[in-house]
């Protein structure tokens, strides 16, 4: 059974550091493209991050370049996400998300239905 988990969400107060892992069963990360996403209320679920498995390139949405960092460990079957510097506006459900359709990230993770595979999320809250 496919499943990925994410964990590490949190309060944090503004400026503070947070690390997801996502982490993978029933199926190999080797392979994929792996993204995270958020999703505040009220909002569109946005791309924030995404992993490729074919050449290890990284995608970030400008609203977290320079402050988050993706990683991956295959042999774990877990992606990671590093969040500094954070923002209230960083306050959301975060989400992993496979995209068994390509190794390669797309320069703006879309179109998101080709992410097949998806967590529960994690909540991030940065408040003071």
């Amino acid at each position: 059974q496919v499943q990925l988990v994410e964990s590490g969400g949190g309060l944090v107060q503004p400026g503070g550091s947070l690390t997801l892992s996502c982490a993978a069963s029933g199926f190999s990360l080797d392979y994929y493209a792996i993204g995270w996403f958020r999703q505040a209320p009220g909002k569109e679920r946005e791309g924030v991050s995404c992993s490729s498995s074919s050449d290890g390139s990284t995608y970030y949405a400008d609203s977290v370049k320079g402050r988050f960092t993706i990683s991956r460990d295959n042999a774990k079957h877990t992606v990671y996400l590093q969040m500094n510097s954070l923002k209230p506006e960083d306050t959301a459900v975060y989400y992993c998300a496979a995209n068994t359709m390509r190794s390669r990230c797309t320069a703006t993770m879309t179109p998101i239905y080709e992410y097949d595979y998806w967590g529960p999320g994690t909540q991030v809250t940065v408040s003071s």
